[in-house]
């Protein structure tokens, strides 16, 4: 069956999305190359091919531009997991499809943006609905370990948590690695950090099913 997509906009519409777009491509571009603190407006707008007032027009501040690059590295994870914390499917399904699907969106991201989230920057206001999709996914990994019933949950899910988005790490040191091998190796890993039996073919396909290889891009 096609998948019937929204439809796309045309004349002014178009345009204000294509620079909006392109802001964002040079800004990642900018940010993880040159780093956030040398990066300037200017430079992001000229790369955009676009001048600086058109900038400001759809980011009032550079830090208002990170906000919408970080929170694009979460959101589509957390549309992924509510479906499937709401799923009937055996918690360590759940948990290697939320993990495989996660790593694959960090890993395969045009840019790696995730490297940023260190950045002393993210504690700003501006940054604060990122701050709240973070929470809200890393809940739902706290959720898939709690129904998988394994003892010291809370110390599991950090120790997941932070496996996950250790994949920013292993982009910037080695950029040319598999996403797919990583993706499923990271998510076998994440069920044995969660103390649970490890993955097996049967698990891995049921977990597919659930959320397929590209499914955070498509929420």
């Amino acid at each position: 069956m096609t998948r019937v997509g929204r439809p796309r906009a045309s004349g002014a519409a178009a345009s204000r999305q294509d620079a909006r777009e392109a802001l964002l491509d040079a800004a990642g571009e900018l940010f993880t190359g040159a780093g956030y603190a040398a990066t300037t407006t200017r430079a992001i707008a000229e790369r955009a091919g676009l001048r600086q007032a058109s900038l400001y027009y759809h980011f009032p501040a550079k830090e208002d531009i990170l906000a919408e690059l970080l929170a694009a590295t979460v959101r589509p994870s957390l549309a992924v997991a509510d479906r499937l914390v709401a799923s009937r499917a055996p918690a360590a399904t759940r948990l290697w499809a939320l993990a495989h699907t996660d790593i694959r969106l960090l890993a395969g991201a045009r840019h790696n943006v995730g490297a940023l989230y260190l950045l002393p920057e993210i504690a700003s206001p501006n940054l604060a609905g990122f701050r709240a999709d973070r929470a809200a996914l890393k809940a739902a990994y706290a959720s898939l370990v709690d129904f998988a019933g394994v003892p010291s949950a809370a110390a599991r899910t950090d120790l997941v948590f932070g496996l996950v988005e250790s994949t920013a790490i292993l982009r910037r040191d080695s950029p040319d690695f598999d996403v797919a091998a990583y993706a499923r190796e990271g998510a076998d890993a994440v069920l044995r950090v969660a103390g649970l039996p490890d993955a097996d073919d049967a698990l891995r396909a049921a977990a597919l099913d659930l959320a397929p290889p590209d499914a955070a891009r498509l929420a």
